[in-house]
């Protein structure tokens, strides 16, 4: 293991709604820790608005990283590949990881990578902040792909929240504690 200082190996889970903070303050807790830090980016440059999406975060984290794993689909491969390397890993996002799985094998009940991803969480010896977005508290979608992906979405959330040691729920850039407890 790397040495953390004070910080203990673990989960955490930052959740919260759209342009709530999560990125943030997910990389502002990777930055407690020691290099290497390696940041898993779940999205694909599918069209104009995600590029311009996904150059603006890595503009922000912009030298807080050593490292930059882009990865949408395996994420347990992601995970094996950086617990050797690294003091924290963080991944952003799941929701949008999800979204990805949707994409590109279409209304499954199941999804292989999901399991596996799990297991890899579960299993990894150095720290892990997860980023998600919680889209269940919204209106019930109309069509059956959307409502699909908030079931499959709330679901994973749920997983992942009993994997965790901690679990920050986001609202206007303020960090609340759901699960474990945190320095403000």
């Amino acid at each position: 293991m790397h040495d953390c200082g004070s910080i203990i190996d673990m989960v955490t889970l930052v959740i919260g709604g759209a342009r709530s903070g999560k990125s943030t303050w997910a990389e502002q807790q990777a930055v407690q820790y020691d290099q290497p830090r390696i940041y898993v980016a779940t999205a694909e440059p599918i069209d104009e608005e995600m590029v311009q999406r996904i150059a603006a975060h890595q503009r922000r984290r912009a030298g807080i990283f050593s490292q930059t794993i882009e990865e949408p689909l395996h994420l347990d491969t992601a995970i094996a590949s950086a617990a050797s390397q690294a003091s924290v890993i963080l991944i952003d996002c799941v929701t949008v990881w999800l979204g990805n799985l949707l994409y590109h094998h279409g209304i499954q009940q199941e999804y292989d990578e999901i399991p596996a991803f799990l297991s890899a969480l579960r299993s990894c010896e150095q720290s892990v902040i997860v980023v998600t977005n919680e889209v269940g508290e919204g209106l019930v979608p109309a069509d059956p792909e959307s409502r699909h992906f908030r079931d499959q979405a709330g679901w994973l959330n749920q997983a992942i929240a009993q994997i965790a040691d901690q679990v920050v729920w986001m609202v206007a850039g303020i960090p609340v504690p759901i699960k474990g407890s945190i320095t403000l």
